[in-house]
């Protein structure tokens, strides 16, 4: 029941939030410089044909009223229509949305278990080799930009080794897969498609191995650090000193303290992947959410900005709820 009554009261704070990213959003893609149907016409285009494209996408009208019709479109899930190829924005978003979580959620997942299982073995040895060489691969994959990862990963595994397919897409191009979720190894288990899920899992095999890089070490180091200071801890020393068995300090001390501090760093690490996706989807031709909120911005598609603003602006808002649901059942004090 103070779980229900916790998440309500988050719930009720995020409200303003939202709002508020609704209306910077609407403002600051108006500010940005460049007219979009000039964008879309071409410089050659007539005025009469400028004027019938702004009326058409609603933007010959008062500022006041494009926003009130925003607003009224978002509650009936109306998200607008896409300046640059004339689609429902909503419809475009649900076909990238999910194949950019699902590659995100992997790694994420994947990063995770890594930088747990390596924070804490670094913790506790903290001074010998291994932590060493520990802290300089994070150190080193904190500091390697994802663009050329990406890039020297195809070199090797892909032109040289031969263990992964052609960066040009999430499937094979023969590969018949029903559209559900957008996500296809999701959507290639519901269907129980075989060679579908083992293609779309070969064509992940490469993104996914270079965001679990870049952001499995930013977690490793802070999960060493909370480690550190659960083993340097007056809990930890007292316990260990009443001479408590190996396994039952590492389990009942230092990885319950750990993974106590995990959620929220999840939830931040997951905001830096969404950033992340964009050039990774570009290097690896993989037509997901980011790629489509970039061309957005750059052919400022208002629709499509105030949209992909939006979803990730929630997403954050879902994942640090998520976040904090977890934290608050694994330590009741966050509670209060």
């Amino acid at each position: 029941m103070r779980v229900l009554r916790f998440v309500l009261r988050r719930l009720l704070q995020l409200v303003p939030v939202l709002l508020g990213v609704v209306i910077l959003t609407f403002l600051l893609v108006r500010v940005l410089p460049g007219d979009p149907i000039k964008t879309i016409l071409g410089p050659n285009a007539s005025e009469a044909d400028a004027a019938a494209a702004r009326a058409r996408f609603g933007l010959d009208q008062p500022l006041w009223q494009q926003f009130l019709d925003y607003l009224g479109g978002l509650v009936t899930g109306d998200f607008g229509t896409s300046i640059q190829s004339g689609g429902a924005v909503a419809s475009e978003m649900a076909v990238r949305l999910g194949p950019t979580l699902e590659l995100v959620v992997i790694a994420l997942i994947i990063a995770l278990v890594i930088a747990t299982v390596l924070g804490i073995w670094s913790a506790r040895r903290a001074g010998g080799a291994g932590d060493h060489t520990v802290r300089v691969g994070a150190l080193v994959g904190n500091s390697v930009p994802e663009f050329w990862l990406g890039l020297v990963l195809i070199l090797v595994v892909y032109s040289v080794l031969g263990w992964a397919p052609a960066p040009s897409g999430r499937v094979d191009p023969d590969t018949n897969l029903s559209l559900i979720t957008g996500a296809d190894l999701l959507d290639a288990a519901l269907t129980a498609n075989g060679p579908a899920f083992l293609s779309a899992l070969h064509h992940l095999m490469l993104p996914v191995a270079t965001l679990v890089i870049v952001i499995v070490a930013p977690l490793l180091r802070s999960v060493r650090a909370s480690a550190l200071e659960v083993l340097r801890s007056e809990a930890y020393t007292a316990a260990a000193t009443h001479g408590l068995r190996d396994r039952l300090l590492l389990r009942g001390y230092l990885l319950r303290a750990t993974l106590a501090r995990l959620p929220a760093l999840a939830a931040l690490v997951f905001g830096f992947a969404i950033g992340s996706t964009v050039l990774i989807e570009y290097v690896f031709s993989w037509q997901g959410f980011g790629q489509w909120a970039l061309r957005g911005l750059l052919f400022r598609d208002y629709p499509v900005v105030q949209a992909s603003v939006l979803v990730i602006a929630l997403l954050y808002v879902l994942v640090f709820l998520i976040a904090d649901v977890v934290q608050a059942i694994l330590d009741p004090r966050v509670r209060i």
